[in-house]
């Protein structure tokens, strides 16, 4: 009972660490406390800011904007997924377009959506979903492609039809896959949309509110940020980690 108490509490021993090395450097005085102010400061700021500040108003913006970013990514890139990923020769077709702006940073596709979209909600929104529906799409469609043909080819002597193999072998066979690109494309969206609230002419949000810190030198509202959006980064993460475990159980099985 001990020893399964102790590896509950395993994760938090980082955590416990990071703080203490923190509070080492912020006693030391090696860094300017001007720049490294204290965790006590830090966690002090973190709590105004959630129970009667603005922290938690920018917190539910940028959450709005990544899961928005998210559903329109997934509503996308799944379906064509599975359609190129159906064909090998459909997807080595368009393989090189995947490939080339999965590997283009998406800060360097900003001025191109500006320009297009102007400067606004649907600038954020857009640039996010459009990152991360390539690595949905390309998980998915893998997935697809890789599915085990043993199943596949034993559904077929059972009698099931084309669509009944795809839809009971081959999309199961790829929810494992299609989950992964989820999880990362979902991390993916909120790094953009952060980005973006920095330098698409925004007014609210975390990544606002971490420029806005840093110009007046109000640091320990900017570390208070950056933990949020640390926080919300792993906690959806994590919950995409227990749905995948609760639904898709039998990944690589």
């Amino acid at each position: 009972m001990l020893r399964n108490k102790l590896a509950a509490l395993t994760p938090a021993v980082g955590a416990i660490l990071f703080v203490f090395a923190w509070w080492l450097l912020y006693a030391s005085k090696l860094i300017d406390p001007v720049l490294l102010p204290s965790p006590q400061d830090s966690f002090k700021a973190i709590w105004d800011g959630f129970v009667g500040g603005a922290l938690i108003s920018d917190f539910l913006i940028t959450v709005r904007r990544t899961l928005l970013a998210f559903v329109i990514a997934v509503i996308i890139s799944v379906p064509f997924g599975i359609i190129l990923g159906s064909s090998v020769r459909l997807y080595s077709s368009v393989e090189f377009l995947i490939d080339f702006f999965r590997s283009t940073p998406a800060s360097a596709l900003f001025p191109l959506f500006l320009v297009i979209l102007g400067v606004g909600e649907e600038t954020k929104i857009a640039v996010a979903a459009f990152g991360a529906s390539l690595l949905i799409l390309f998980n998915t469609a893998y997935g697809v492609m890789n599915a085990r043909k043993t199943r596949q080819a034993a559904a077929r002597v059972m009698g099931a039809s084309r669509f009944r193999v795809m839809l009971d072998v081959t999309l199961l066979e790829s929810l494992p896959q299609t989950f992964v690109g989820m999880r990362t494309g979902v991390s993916f969206a909120l790094v953009i949309v952060i980005v973006a609230e920095m330098f698409i002419g925004s007014t609210d949000g975390l990544g606002q509110r971490v420029i806005n810190a840093q110009m007046i030198f109000n640091m320990p509202e900017m570390y208070a940020t950056i933990f949020a959006a640390g926080v919300l980064g792993y906690g959806l993460n994590l919950l995409f980690i227990l749905i995948e475990r609760k639904f898709v159980h039998w990944g690589g099985k």
